[in-house]
C-alpha cells in the first residue's frame, strides 16, 4: 500500500491570500495515516520544509516541491509530484494549502496524473469546486465549516446532516463534515460521541490522516469516512481522563488511534 502525497498548508488559512507556511499539517497527518495502518507514506512539501519533515518523519518518503516567494507549494509542480501521484493508493490533497492562486492548479495537477481507481482525501476543492463532478472517482471531500460555505455558496444552516448530503449530491462525493457524513446516494451517518475537545488546533488534519489511512486498507470511501470519524472522536474520548475535555493537544490524538482501532 503506498499512501499518501499530501501537501501541506493551513485549512483554516485555505481562503488568505498569503500565509506563513505550516508543515505540522502535513506531519499530523501523514503519521495518522500511519497510525491507521498505511503501508508506505510519502509527503510532498515545499523544499524549504521538506528536510525538516524527514526528520520528524523518519518513516516517510519527503519529497520537496517548488514553492512560490511565500513558501507555498506552487501550483503545478509536475515531477517529483507526478510520479508519487501515479503511484499512490490514495492521495490526500491538503490539508489546506497556503495560496489560494495556486491551489486549484496543484488539484488540477493531481487529476491529471492520478489513476482513476486511486482513491483521494481533498479539503480544497472549495478553490475548483466543479472539479471532481463526474469524475467516477472514489472521493471523500473533508470541508470544515469555512470551506463548506463556499461550497455551498451560503453559511451552513445547523443541520449538518442535510447539509453533508447536500455537498455529496451537489459534488457526487462522500463528503464528511466533522461527525456528518454523506454519500451521493442518500445514505447518511453521524458520529455524536466527538467531544468540544476535537476542535483543538490541528485535529483536522489527524482525522484527514486517518482516513486515508483507512482507505489505504482496502475501505470503501463512505465505510473509512465513518470510521475515521468514529476512531478520531473516541481517542479524544480517550485523552480526556488525562488532559480534560479540551485540554489535550491534536499531536496526542496520533497515539490513540492504534488502541482505538484494535479495540473495535
Amino acid at each position: 500500500m503506498r499512501l499518501p502525497v499530501t501537501p501541506y498548508g493551513s485549512a483554516r488559512a485555505a481562503f488568505r491570500r498569503r500565509l506563513p507556511v505550516h508543515p505540522g499539517a502535513v506531519l499530523l497527518a501523514g503519521v495518522a495515516a500511519l497510525r491507521a495502518g498505511a503501508g508506505v507514506l510519502q509527503l510532498a512539501a515545499a523544499e524549504s520544509t521538506a528536510a525538516t519533515l524527514s526528520i520528524q518523519v523518519p518513516e516517510a518518503l519527503v519529497v520537496g516541491l517548488p514553492e512560490t516567494g511565500d513558501g507555498a507549494v506552487a501550483g503545478r509542480p509536475g515531477d517529483p509530484l507526478d510520479g508519487l501521484v501515479a503511484d499512490a493508493d490514495v492521495v490526500a490533497v491538503g490539508p489546506g494549502l497556503t495560496d489560494i492562486d495556486a491551489t486549484g492548479e496543484l488539484l488540477r495537477g493531481v487529476l491529471d496524473v492520478a489513476p482513476k481507481q486511486t482513491a483521494l482525501v481533498v479539503g480544497a476543492l472549495s478553490h475548483a469546486p466543479d472539479l471532481l463532478v463526474d469524475s467516477g472517482r472514489p472521493v471523500v471531500l473533508t470541508p470544515n465549516l469555512t470551506e463548506a460555505t463556499h461550497l455551498l455558496g451560503r453559511d451552513p444552516g445547523d443541520d449538518l446532516d442535510a447539509e453533508a448530503a447536500e455537498l455529496a449530491r451537489r459534488y457526487d462525493a462522500v463528503v464528511s463534515l466533522y461527525g456528518h457524513i454523506a454519500a451521493p446516494d442518500g445514505r447518511c451517518w453521524r458520529e455524536e460521541s466527538g467531544d468540544a475537545g476535537l476542535g483543538t488546533s490541528g485535529s483536522g488534519h489527524v482525522r484527514a490522516g486517518l482516513l486515508a489511512g483507512l482507505l489505504s486498507r482496502g475501505a470503501e470511501p463512505a465505510q473509512a469516512a465513518c470510521w475515521a470519524a468514529f476512531a478520531h472522536a473516541v481517542s479524544g474520548q480517550r485523552l480526556a481522563p488525562r488532559f480534560g475535555r479540551i485540554g489535550f493537544l491534536a499531536r496526542r490524538l496520533l497515539d490513540e488511534i492504534p488502541h482505538t482501532l484494535a479495540t473495535v
